[in-house]
């Protein structure tokens, strides 16, 4: 039977290939608690920001900084769909396997697509911290040459994390952007691999899962 994955999903696999499985094949989920909502909120905000001054035709100064030599993409309805974690970009394999990913933003630079991805998080990064956003980035590349587009061999993260709060109230971020360079083999690896594991047995769960843990100890 075909598949509906996306960049989380396989991120699942690479976490714990046993839930992965579970979840793809039988609809059990993990348990989760309440979700954070400051995550999201931050999300749409940087969304409206930084379209706003892509309707101005400019960059905005967290790019501006960086001397970035690129511009914001201005397709505004193809952005949107891309952006919609219903829609995204889209593609389907042979078999009707189907890979899915929603963006965050877009540059564009001498006709080239550069995947730009929005982190917040509590304190300022440590050395491997970009590292964990690989898979997805060479994902969101993947699926956008599957489509049609160029991509340049590298993609963006933007991160944002709160250092102080001034008089006023008001929390003062500081932004740290990271160049990734990509790789669409690993991209056509790990989707690969993803499929070969739906398409097996259980597989068994990660040494480290402690949701298996837990539910070893609860049997």
């Amino acid at each position: 039977m075909p598949y509906n994955l996306s960049p989380s999903k396989i991120a699942l696999l690479k976490d714990c290939p046993q839930c992965f499985w579970l979840y793809m094949k039988k609809n059990i989920k993990r348990p989760c608690g309440v979700f954070p909502s400051l995550p999201s909120g931050m999300d749409a905000i940087l969304k409206n920001h930084f379209d706003s001054f892509r309707d101005k035709g400019k960059l905005p100064p967290e790019l501006v900084q960086e001397k970035i030599e690129a511009k914001l993409f201005n397709n505004v309805e193809l952005l949107r769909e891309w952006r919609n974690n219903r829609k995204g970009i889209r593609w389907t394999d042979p078999v009707g396997n189907v890979l899915m990913g929603a963006v965050d933003n877009i540059l564009e630079k001498d006709g080239k697509l550069i995947v730009l991805d929005y982190k917040t998080r509590g304190f300022p990064l440590k050395e491997d911290t970009a590292e964990h956003y690989q898979d997805q980035l060479d994902l969101y590349n993947f699926l956008l040459r599957k489509n049609g587009y160029d991509t340049e061999d590298y993609a963006y993260l933007l991160f944002y994390y709160p250092t102080e709060v001034n008089e006023s109230g008001d929390v003062i971020f500081e932004t740290e952007l990271v160049k990734m360079k990509i790789s669409i083999k690993n991209a056509e690896r790990i989707f690969t691999e993803a499929i070969a594991v739906l398409e097996s047995e259980m597989p068994s769960p990660s040494e480290n899962c402690e949701y298996c843990k837990w539910k070893e100890s609860a049997l």
